[in-house]
């Protein structure tokens, strides 16, 4: 079975899960050839370990507290928070609270990553 993403035009809720947070799942929102957007859910002490993504990323904490180590220094995003990275950037996360955020990543077609 397909796993259903937003369609253009359609209007998608990305505003902090709350209380909700502990029982969510990371969740593709949206998916095209050349862009994906995906709400990733990292319980507190979850750790990324170092990866590269195929294309630029942009990562917007929405809530929570993520240390994201890239370019050999630890960097803390918090609610509001967003941060950039070139294509193929080796970085890892460590989330220190129970935490939510948007990674958009943008691809060359056909790299998508889910």
């Amino acid at each position: 079975m397909a796993i259903p993403h937003a369609q253009p035009g359609d209007i998608i809720d990305v505003r902090p899960l709350a209380d909700q947070l502990v029982a969510s799942r990371t969740r593709t929102l949206l998916k095209t050839p050349h862009i994906e957007v995906i709400r990733m859910i990292l319980p507190a002490g979850k750790i990324l370990s170092e990866h590269k993504a195929p294309g630029e990323i942009i990562v917007q904490c929405l809530e929570g507290d993520i240390t994201f180590t890239t370019m050999g220094e630890p960097k803390k995003l918090r609610a509001g928070d967003m941060l950039y990275l070139a294509a193929g950037e080796p970085h890892k996360l460590e989330a220190v609270a129970d935490s939510s955020f948007l990674l958009t990543i943008a691809l060359q077609s056909g790299e998508a990553t889910t």
